[in-house]
């Protein structure tokens, strides 16, 4: 069997994301930012965007699945793609919710979820995005007072490769215990994060 981490070129999980959003209208975005149940749901609430999936993306393995993931051994992270009307939700929008959702200053973790899958990270689309995201970047820094140094990646959009179907959506589903959280637009519930 041929080592699937080393096909170079021919790695479908080392090339962009060449899916095309579901209107000409519509613009992707997509975000790490450690376990991406909570994630999905602060950008559900957003008010312009479209569509949420959850996945796995930035790794080296074609076609992973949850249990790979957690292996460590394929580098994918856990990613939210986003569908967005950029006419009522500016990507600056966006930029900010994710800062809000997570700890951008600690490397492969957030909170006691560890491993590469959580890293911090902005996978852009096109340069207008990669622009706004570094932009976005320094002005956390100074926000920060230089006092911790934000590990977040910038890196272009890679191949998704969407989660399973019980991660869709999932707090909104009510995940575990059954208590479903609202995906409503502009709602600011507080997001409880479980499995």
């Amino acid at each position: 069997m041929a080592d699937e981490t080393n096909m170079g070129e021919h790695n479908p999980a080392l090339g962009p994301d060449l899916d095309a959003p579901d209107q000409p209208d519509l613009e992707f975005a997509q975000f790490g930012a450690g376990c991406f149940w909570g994630v999905e749901l602060a950008f559900q609430r957003v008010e312009g965007v479209v569509k949420t999936e959850v996945g796995y993306s930035q790794g080296k393995v074609p076609d992973p699945d949850y249990r790979r993931l957690c292996s460590g051994t394929t580098k994918h992270a856990e990613v939210v793609r986003i569908q967005f009307d950029p006419n009522v939700c500016p990507y600056s929008k966006l930029l900010s919710v994710f800062w809000s959702r997570h700890d951008p200053t600690t490397l492969n973790r957030q909170g006691a979820d560890v491993g590469t899958q959580y890293r911090s990270g902005i996978y852009y689309y096109n340069e207008s995005q990669a622009q706004l995201a570094q932009e976005s970047k320094e002005a956390k820094q100074l926000e920060l007072l230089n006092e911790r140094e934000i590990v977040t990646e910038i890196l272009p959009a890679k191949r998704f490769y969407r989660a399973e179907e019980y991660h869709q959506q999932y707090l909104e589903k009510g995940g575990r215990y059954g208590m479903n959280q609202s995906a409503a637009k502009g709602c600011n519930d507080h997001i409880r994060c479980y499995g």
